[in-house]
C-alpha cells in the first residue's frame, strides 16, 4: 500500500502511541531503582526503533525528537528545533524512502531519573533493497509525553561484524527526586561548562589524545573515525585514536559547548558545540566539526568524565 507524507507520518505517531504507553512520563515512582529507569529509557529506544522499522526513515527518527532537538545538520551546525532537523532530513529523498531500525547496545541516566543516554547500531533499508549500516548516539531528557531526544547523531561506518549485545548499563548509585533548586542546577550547568573548555585548552598543551584519555572514563566510547565498524571503547583507546597514535602532540583544534544541558541530580549532562581550526585559514568557509558529549559524575562532588561521544 502507498501512503502519502502526511499519512506515513500520522501512521508512525500512532504507532507510537501504541508502542510506548507503558513508558510512564513524570518523575521516577517510590518504587524505582537506577536498573528500572534505565530499562525503561532503552524500551523506548527500542519502541521508537519498532515503529520505524514499519514508517519511512524521515518519521521514525523525527517521531522521537523533543522540540528543541539539536542534531548535526549540513552547514556545521545543529538543528536548534525539530522543524530544522526533519527539513535538513527531508533534504535526502532518500530518507522519505527508506526505513531504518537500531539496537541500543548501552543505556545510561541520571540520579533524578529525567535524562539519559543511549548509542548502538542501526540499519538503514533503502529502496532499491540494499542497506547500509549506522552507529547512533542519543541523549534523552523525559518530558510529559515520555523519553524524548535533546542531541542525536548518526554515522555511517563500515560493513563489519559488531557486537549487539548489551553492555551493562551506567547507573547511580540510587535513584533521588528531581530537584528544583534552580542555582544549584545553574552550578551544575556552569561547572560542566567550564569543565569542556578546560578540556580543550589542555588538548593544546598536554596534547590531544592525552587529553581524551585524562578526560574520559574507563568504559567511555566515541564512534571512532570512517574505517571503525564498532564504537570506539575507553579513554585510553580513544585518545590514541583521534590523535592519530600521537598522543602527545598538542591540538589543533578547539571547541567549546554552545548549550549545556544538565540533569537536576548534577551527575549527567551534555555539551553541544563546534569544534574549530585554531588558527582559520584565509578561506571564509573553513570547514567546522559539530560536536555533541555525554558527561557524568559520580556525584556532585566529583569531577566530570565524558563517557559518549
Amino acid at each position: 500500500m502507498r501512503h502519502t507524507k502526511r499519512s506515513t507520518a500520522a501512521l508512525g505517531v500512532a504507532l507510537l502511541c501504541a508502542a510506548c504507553a507503558s513508558s510512564p512520563p513524570g518523575p521516577p515512582s517510590g518504587g524505582a531503582t537506577p536498573r528500572t529507569v534505565v530499562d525503561e529509557l532503552l524500551a523506548a529506544d527500542r519502541g521508537f526503533s519498532a515503529v520505524a522499522a514499519r514508517t519511512d526513515l524521515l518519521s521514525g527518527l523525527s517521531a522521537m525528537f523533543a522540540p528543541d532537538v539539536a542534531m548535526a545538520i549540513p552547514g556545521g551546525r545543529f538543528s536548534t528545533s525539530a522543524a530544522e532537523a526533519v527539513e535538513a532530513l527531508r533534504a535526502n529523498p532518500d530518507n522519505a524512502k527508506s526505513r531504518a531500525e537500531w539496537v541500543p547496545v548501552r543505556g545510561g541516566i541520571s540520579a533524578d531519573g529525567q535524562q539519559g543516554y543511549t548509542w548502538g547500531y542501526m540499519t538503514v533499508h533503502k529502496a532499491d533493497g540494499t542497506t547500509a549500516p549506522h552507529k547512533y548516539l542519543s541523549y534523552w531528557v523525559k518530558r510529559p509525553e515520555g523519553w524524548r531526544v535533546v542531541a542525536y547523531r548518526r554515522r555511517a561506518r563500515p560493513p563489519g561484524e559488531v557486537s549487539l549485545a548489551p553492555v551493562a548499563p551506567s547507573l547511580p548509585a540510587r535513584v533521588v527526586a528531581p530537584s528544583a533548586d534552580a542555582a544549584a542546577i545553574e552550578r551544575f550547568r556552569t561547572s560542566l561548562d567550564q569543565t569542556e573548555r578546560a578540556f580543550s585548552a589542555e588538548s593544546q598543551v598536554i596534547g590531544l589524545g592525552v587529553a581524551f584519555a585524562r578526560y574520559g572514563s574507563a568504559d567511555a566510547v566515541n564512534m571512532g573515525g570512517p574505517n571503525d565498524a564498532a564504537f570506539v571503547v575507553g579513554s585510553q583507546a580513544i585518545g590514541l585514536a583521534v590523535s592519530g597514535g600521537k598522543p602527545t602532540e598538542p591540538s589543533s583544534l578547539n571547541w567549546a559547548p554552545d548549550r549545556t544541558i544538565v540533569a537536576t541530580s548534577g551527575d549527567l549532562g551534555v555539551t553541544i558545540g563546534i569544534i574549530r581550526q585554531n588558527v582559520p585559514p584565509a578561506a571564509p568557509d573553513a570547514p567546522v566539526f559539530p560536536f555533541f558529549t555525554v558527561w557524568q559524575r559520580a556525584d556532585t562532588t566529583a569531577p566530570w568524565l565524558y563517557v559518549a561521544e
